[in-house]
């Protein structure tokens, strides 16, 4: 069985319009946020075996707080450039690269491509997905290959300002 949790970065920040995108920092929302969804998640007994984030700083700074509240370890983040801006097929080759020793696989992201995969790869239909959003699914399948073709099960859905669970 592999285990897939999604997870949006968290709100970022606009205030240097002369930023790159790649560049824009979390805001101070985001920086609240992403703590907070590492401890919902570590109180629901989630535990990582890979943990990939999107080289934006925005993505790569909600990995580290999640990290952190996991007891992850943060230098073992698996930095991949092509989650940025990547859409549904960029992803599922990330994630059907990921090798099959490793059962329960966090990946950081952005959208639009996370609600799209999440729509074409999860049971239900999701309009948008949040800021440093959860979306934790099952798949009754031994190897990465398979997401995508093998439906997935939905284990968990939250976000910050859903009711702590």
């Amino acid at each position: 069985m592999k285990e897939l949790i999604l997870v949006r970065h968290a709100k970022s920040s606009w205030k240097d319009p002369t930023l790159r995108d790649h560049d824009r920092p979390l805001n101070k929302r985001g920086k609240r946020d992403a703590p907070e969804m590492g401890e919902r998640l570590g109180r629901s007994g989630c535990e990582p075996d890979l943990i990939v984030s999107s080289s934006a700083v925005r993505a790569l700074a909600t990995a580290r707080s999640v990290a952190g509240k996991l007891g992850y370890p943060r230098e073992r983040i698996a930095v991949e450039e092509r989650l940025f801006h990547a859409g549904v097929s960029e992803l599922l080759q990330v994630i059907r690269s990921v090798d099959d020793s490793v059962d329960s696989l966090m990946l950081f992201g952005h959208n639009p491509g996370l609600t799209d995969l999440a729509n074409h790869i999860g049971p239900r239909e999701i309009f948008n997905m949040p800021t440093c959003v959860v979306l934790h699914l099952r798949f009754q399948a031994d190897t990465w290959s398979a997401v995508g073709d093998v439906p997935g099960e939905e284990v968990r859905y939250d976000y910050p300002k859903r009711a702590a669970q």
